[in-house]
């Protein structure tokens, strides 16, 4: 049964004003991120309070995305062979119902910069056709106004980017609950919708009619799902799965364009990022099915990605593509896309564009990196 979760003024007059949903509240820069991690003496590589226990020993990463609250690399609370990172929750209302989304990835280096995001300029081109939704942010909304989004997840136009749209109210501001609402204020006179160029990832974790799917057992890569715990909405933050990949990267699965994939993968299904291989705004990630057992999400190795997040070329939407050992090769860990490309075309490895059950087809992942570390994946 789908319960239709009405907004909850309450709830969210409390908590958007504790985050500042409004623009420009969340300025921190990835500079001022960066130069904040890596001492063991500050205290960041210890557990936050609720959070999972990092293993004995465990290395910690350096976030670099302005909304990680806590991250380790390893848990000594489950068997799984990944860690967890602890993503600040910001509150949204999709035609009067509440939602809550997580923020990654910006296309405009300056929005960016000022909201503490990665700068991903290959997914300006999402703004145009259905490829991105719209988000209405408001620079003087009334109290406790959460972003306005047009479109949730089980929509056949959703997807977790999304075009950013600053409001101003120029009358006396009033709680909207939809993209139609944000419309007739502006038709009315009452408000200044300006539509920035910029594209941001911001995956919806839960929504009117459900939520990203919760792993109750901790021990494989998809598993129940990629939350390890129920969104905190009431506390602003929530605690996803943290995977190892090559180069150097900890990244999170959010959703993929291939809604049946979706359902296998225990992730959300997000039709509108089908157009997003055309649109350019894609990256390439190898994963291995056999060959080296490990943490891979097909029981491989750890998957390798085209290029380190905040490269010119990186792309939180990666392009899946399956590499299968043949029988005889010398199966062995690939670190970067150039040794997978050569064992290609030694003849060591089978290439399957999307995985061998797909035909040919490939589809698009969701993968945003909040953290970057040193591999420590040895086979």
């Amino acid at each position: 049964m789908t319960t239709n979760y009405r907004l909850n003024r309450r709830a969210f007059i409390a908590l958007a004003g504790r985050r500042g949903v409004g623009l420009g509240l969340a300025a921190t820069s990835l500079p001022a991120i960066l130069a904040a991690c890596g001492n063991d003496d500050d205290g960041l590589g210890a557990a936050a309070a609720g959070s999972p226990l990092a293993s004995p020993g465990a290395t910690q990463g350096t976030p670099i995305v302005g909304d990680v609250l806590d991250h380790a690399l390893t848990s000594s609370d489950w068997q799984g062979a990944f860690g967890w990172v602890r993503f600040r929750l910001h509150p949204a209302v999709v035609d009067g119902a509440e939602a809550w989304y997580v923020r990654t990835d910006a296309s405009d280096e300056l929005y960016a910069k000022r909201e503490g995001l990665i700068f991903v300029p290959k997914i300006a081109g999402l703004a145009a056709g259905r490829s991105a939704g719209d988000a209405y942010l408001f620079t003087n909304g009334a109290d406790g106004q959460p972003a306005v989004l047009s479109s949730e997840p089980g929509r056949e136009d959703y997807a977790p980017a999304w075009r950013i749209n600053e409001v101003t109210w120029e009358a006396s501001p009033t709680l909207l609950e939809s993209a139609e609402d944000v419309g007739a204020a502006a038709d009315a006179g009452e408000l200044m919708v300006a539509t920035a160029d910029v594209v941001a990832n911001m995956p919806v974790v839960k929504w009117s009619g459900g939520g990203m799917p919760i792993d109750a057992d901790l021990v494989e890569y998809l598993g129940g799902g990629q939350l390890i715990e129920p969104p905190d909405t009431e506390g602003g933050s929530v605690l996803f799965k943290l995977h190892e990949c090559f180069p150097g990267s900890r990244y999170i699965v959010c959703d993929t364009s291939a809604p049946p994939m979706a359902e296998g993968m225990q992730i959300v299904g997000s039709p509108g990022l089908a157009a997003a291989t055309k649109a350019g705004a894609t990256g390439r990630v190898n994963v291995f099915m056999g060959g080296i057992e490990g943490s891979g999400p097909m029981g491989g190795q750890p998957s390798v990605f085209d290029s380190l997040a905040g490269e010119p070329s990186w792309s939180p939407y990666w392009d899946h593509m399956t590499y299968v050992w043949k029988e005889g090769a010398d199966a062995r860990v690939l670190t970067n896309e150039s040794e997978v490309y050569e064992a290609r075309d030694a003849g060591e490895l089978d290439e399957f564009p999307g995985t061998p059950d797909t035909g040919g087809e490939i589809f698009t992942v969701n993968c945003p990196v909040p953290v970057v570390a040193p591999n420590t994946f040895t086979g």
